[in-house]
């Protein structure tokens, strides 16, 4: 992979894509899901393999340039870049599958990949299959789903199996779409062209392929990305998210702030020194952030690449930077709101579709304290 693919996602973003994925957010956010437009430049671009096995027919992007991409997509369109990340996301697991298996998923027309985390189901093992139920919610992309992940509380003989310190033993599985019953709960006040719809499933059986675990360990792809650890991809790849949605809303603030003129100081907004000092000092602070971002998550991806381990402290700090970068770019806004006006309250605006998207994405449980 060049240097210029690898530091520079508009290497693989180019102005055409931009262009139509832009133009049909708006359409997207009012109709609950993404445009046909966007779905189909979603897959023909590929990706939500990005992230799977070379061998298997994926494309094994480096992550570093995987995360930058998924960036500068969240800076067009939130909801667009969110079902990449988590459908592609998904994807990375056909690493951790028996390779027969991952590369018929993988060779499914217009694959997506969407799931779940939470044990929020069982899998009940007898005669060497799973019989799996429940729900899940949350599920970025479904409409489009081929293919759901989901985690099981793991039970034989309707006990509830432990690990060795007594807790639960989870597991995760990967069902075809055809498996699923589709439960229609998605209502935020943003991201809602993620369609982040629940799923169910009542006594379905699958094989013990079909379940896997996320860990280097077990991985069964030979690639260096599938010994990235699970949390730290998790972290980067939404945090990135966050950021791009920040970098579009400051985008579209600063010309609604142009506009208006300070009702005390008689000035446009831009000529009163505190408003312009709080505008450069959120965009400074925001790419400051990302800077150590990018230097923690090259670093930890060279390293990586280079078959060494990554050390505990590297592991935690690529979390703190990734948080980090998500409350700065939500404190910046949040700053910043104020001056846009009442453009950025309304509904239909761009602005105001943004602001609603990265409210929405940080709710997710990553960005707890």
């Amino acid at each position: 992979m060049s240097k210029s693919v690898l530091h520079h996602s508009a290497a693989l973003l180019s102005a055409s894509d931009t262009r139509r994925i832009a133009a049909h957010a708006a359409e997207a956010d009012r109709a609950g899901f993404l445009h046909p437009v966007q779905r189909a430049l979603i897959h023909r671009r590929g990706w939500l393999k990005m992230l799977a096995p070379r061998s298997l027919g994926g494309a094994e992007l480096p992550l570093p340039a995987v995360v930058r991409l998924e960036e500068q997509l969240a800076s067009i369109d939130g909801s667009t870049a969110w079902v990449v990340t988590l459908c592609a996301g998904a994807g990375w697991f056909a690493g951790f599958l028996p390779p027969a298996l991952a590369r018929d998923i993988i060779g499914t027309r217009r694959l997506c990949v969407a799931g779940s985390g939470a044990p929020s189901g069982f899998a009940d093992l007898e005669g060497g299959r799973f019989c799996l139920s429940g729900r899940w919610d949350y599920a970025s992309g479904a409409p489009m789903a081929t293919h759901f992940t989901l985690n099981a509380v793991l039970r034989e003989h309707g006990k509830t199996l432990t690990d060795s310190a007594g807790a639960p033993r989870i597991r995760a599985f990967i069902v075809p779409a055809q498996q699923v019953e589709f439960v229609p709960s998605w209502g935020s006040i943003g991201m809602r062209a993620t369609g982040s719809h629940s799923y169910r499933i009542h006594e379905q059986w699958v094989a013990q392929e079909h379940g896997f675990d996320i860990d280097a360990a077990h991985a069964t792809a030979p690639g260096m990305l599938y010994r990235f650890p699970f949390l730290g991809l998790a972290f980067v790849t939404l945090a990135a998210n966050v950021a791009g949605m920040a970098a579009h809303f400051l985008r579209l603030a600063r010309p609604l702030i142009m506009q208006r003129r300070h009702p005390r100081m008689g000035l446009p907004l831009m000529e009163c020194a505190p408003v312009m000092d709080q505008l450069l000092q959120c965009e400074a602070d925001i790419e400051k952030a990302r800077q150590q971002f990018y230097a923690l998550l090259d670093d930890m991806w060279a390293r990586v690449v280079a078959g060494l381990p990554v050390p505990a402290e590297q592991q935690a700090a690529l979390g703190t930077v990734s948080l980090a970068l998500a409350n700065i770019s939500r404190r910046a806004v949040d700053e910043l709101y104020p001056y846009c006006g009442l453009q950025a309250a309304r509904e239909g605006s761009d602005i105001n579709r943004v602001w609603r998207d990265l409210h929405t994405a940080i709710q997710h449980a990553l960005f707890l304290p």
